[in-house]
């Protein structure tokens, strides 16, 4: 008798776009070392001395791009970051102070930094359901929807194999929605307040329960207040005017009509009931970021008759301070780690797990997984631009064709076919932020980092000098990273 076991399906082949160039340089720092070469060769056709001179003249500009850091960063971009944090610490634009105290004119609490231009409006679905629309600066528009994921346990694996091609499916729709200019998925974990069990359960317990039924309840409620994690799911969506500029109220028209088709296709992906988010629900998922201690007070707010009644303009903390390491604000302590390098080969389908599951000692932890959907257009002109420069960088170099060479022209091959055969290009990368109390509890949940980056396959590393961007960027409000950059994202890529 003979028993075959059903392989578990496995995952991968994300890579990182790559520029033709010449080792380390891409196309810009490539053509210009040619250029510098022509111009050293005719230099020397004058004299030696001149050769020399416009030598030092080349290499001063191009070396810096041919020396990268183990992430791929340049010195540039090193200097870059650094400049920019000395410019705002001499500044004094790294603290932040709002409220009555302060010296602002409106005497609000308003989010700082990405979100100081950010406004709220509401509006009502095909549904009649409230959902709030945030209004972002260079015609912006966010949608945050709130979905309540299936868990894996006891689930069997054909079943998850389902979810992941469903939810793979749904991203690939977002390319073929018009404006959309970005997506991002936020898991956000915490200990568990109580406050939604105790409002279903005790008032539930009879006055003529006998004492000892209803101390057992009361103790049930308080034990599972200090022993058990909530976690929430959140997916932005960020979009821009199609065509002709339209005005903000027709762009929330618009969000209103195509809301169902956003909603659709989550509950197949594992994603569970999904709804909007109100503009007072946005901020009060802000407000608790900001002020982790206000996460005990607003979930019994907003059972009250008219809900937490908070505005966007008091979602902000009261003070902020950015270092070099950290962003502290109001009652905690933040830090925030960036992904350099996805998991290398093929990973199952629980890869992510260790870096969900709930840290104990940490106040709340976030993970945001950022996605650029790409249209069917600019897909295939990427993949063949991929494939092309695959192709030279394994034909450029001597003797035998070195293995990873090899792989990456197999990579490029497979993602070409399966584009071709209808698939969708996603550009994706991930945020981690953990809060705690004070600074010292920082290298702990540091150390609890490092071992979920082991468990997950990732390479990461923190976002140091743009801790309060990296912060703005990992909350569900829309924020893109590459549309908030002096130097546009193409050009940074293609150096």
């Amino acid at each position: 008798m003979s028993q075959t076991v059903a392989a578990r399906p496995t995952y991968g082949n994300w890579r990182l776009p790559r520029r033709p160039g010449v080792g380390p340089l891409g196309p810009v720092g490539t053509v210009g070392a040619f250029v510098g070469l022509v111009l050293v060769l005719l230099a020397s056709l004058s004299s030696l001395y001149a050769a020399l001179v416009t030598l030092v003249a080349v290499l001063v500009p191009i070396l810096p791009l041919a020396v990268r850091t183990r992430d791929g960063r340049s010195l540039y971009q090193l200097a870059a970051v650094r400049i920019g944090w000395a410019l705002r610490t001499s500044s004094g634009s790294h603290t932040y102070v709002s409220g009555p105290l302060s010296n602002r004119p409106d005497g609000r609490f308003s989010p700082p930094g990405l979100l100081a231009g950010v406004r709220a409006l509401d509006g009502r679905d095909t549904r009649n359901r409230p959902f709030g629309v945030l209004c972002h600066g260079r015609d912006r528009y966010t949608v945050v929807l709130a979905c309540e994921p299936n868990g894996g346990t006891l689930v069997d694996p054909d079943q998850v194999d389902l979810w992941v091609a469903a939810w793979g499916q749904w991203l690939a729709r977002l390319g073929l929605e018009p404006g959309l200019h970005g997506a991002s998925v936020v898991v956000d974990t915490a200990p568990d307040t109580g406050v939604r069990l105790a409002h279903e359960v005790l008032p539930r317990i009879t006055p003529h329960a006998p004492p000892a039924a209803r101390a057992v309840m009361e103790e049930l409620v308080r034990q599972h207040c200090s022993a058990s994690y909530s976690t929430s799911t959140y997916i932005a969506l960020t979009f821009g005017p199609v065509g002709r500029r339209r005005g903000t109220r027709h762009m929330v028209d618009d969000l209103a009509v195509r809301m169902k088709g956003l909603v659709a296709g989550l509950a197949e992906s594992g994603g569970g009931a999904a709804h909007p988010l109100s503009a007072e629900r946005i901020a009060e998922v802000v407000r608790v970021a900001y002020d982790p201690a206000a996460a005990a007070q607003l979930p019994e707010a907003a059972t009250r008759p008219g809900g937490s009644g908070l505005r966007w303009d008091d979602a902000g903390p009261s003070a902020a301070v950015e270092s070099v390491s950290s962003y502290a604000h109001d009652s905690g302590v933040s830090r925030t780690w960036m992904l350099t390098e996805a998991p290398r080969g093929t990973v199952h389908s629980g890869v992510l797990r260790s870096l969900l599951e709930p840290v104990p000692g940490v106040r709340r932890k976030r993970v945001a997984l950022l996605y650029r959907p790409i249209d069917q257009a600019l897909s295939a002109r990427i993949v063949e631009a991929d494939r092309r420069a695959a192709h030279f960088t394994a034909s450029a170099g001597w003797g035998m064709v070195r293995a990873r060479a090899s792989a990456e022209v197999r990579a490029a091959e497979q993602v070409a076919a399966e584009e071709a055969a209808g698939a969708g290009l996603v550009e994706f990368s991930m945020l981690l932020t953990v809060t705690v109390d004070t600074v010292p509890d920082l290298p702990e949940a540091a150390l609890a980092v490092a071992g979920m980056q082991t468990g997950s396959r990732l390479s990461m590393r923190p976002a140091d000098r743009m801790q309060a961007a990296a912060f703005a960027c990992s909350l569900p409000v829309g924020i893109l990273p590459w549309e908030h950059t002096l130097v546009p994202f193409r050009l940074r890529e293609a150096l």
